[in-house]
């Protein structure tokens, strides 16, 4: 009898691949990854995701992704979506989700189950101009993974460091990240 082999719905074969050529043509590697966002009305907006630039050319995702922003009633908002630090959570979480499937496919580890629970802790207090001592956004943010595998307790935790190591949302949290913000008149 043969042991039944590892299927988490990674291609690590394609991701391999992918980056041994890229390491040989690191231009293709540069990415551009583009969102837009259109006011609707009050704090409410609609956000858009469809093309991006990467591999040297421009792509499309296959279908456009729309997410609207919003805050909740308790600020006096009409509560039409999650607030804008609410999906900064979901991309830390998605992101990190998404590491452990691949290194546990790459490292033949079966995954029944990975779920992560995030929180960020946030005193209001900045962002309402009420005390310039408080920063706008989070103080901190607990990530709590509750992984059921076919690996050893360790063999899990390492999981979740390497993919907390290659994590792109992960690193745009915790390391500076130059921005720019322009008006066009």
């Amino acid at each position: 009898m043969t042991d039944p082999k590892v299927d988490n719905g990674v291609n690590v074969e394609a991701l391999l691949s992918a980056r041994d050529a890229l390491s040989d043509a690191p231009a293709g590697a540069k990415f551009a990854w583009r969102a837009t966002c259109k006011w609707q009305n009050g704090v409410h907006s609609k956000s858009t995701v469809e093309r991006f630039r990467g591999l040297g050319d421009e792509q499309k995702h296959k279908t456009e992704f729309n997410f609207d922003a919003d805050h909740p009633e308790v600020f006096a908002a009409e509560d039409n979506g999650a607030t804008p630090v609410e999906y900064v959570l979901v991309g830390l979480a998605s992101c990190l989700t998404a590491g452990i499937a691949s290194v546990a496919q790459n490292r033949d580890i079966q995954l029944r189950s990975v779920e992560a629970k995030l929180e960020g802790s946030m005193d209001i207090l900045g962002i309402l101009g009420a005390d310039p001592e408080v920063r706008n956004g989070f103080e901190d943010i607990k990530v709590t993974f509750d992984i059921d595998a076919d690996a050893s307790q360790e063999d899990v935790e390492a999981l979740v460091a390497q993919s907390q190591k290659r994590s792109a949302v992960f690193d745009i949290l915790t390391n500076p990240t130059s921005v720019s913000v322009d008006v066009n008149s």
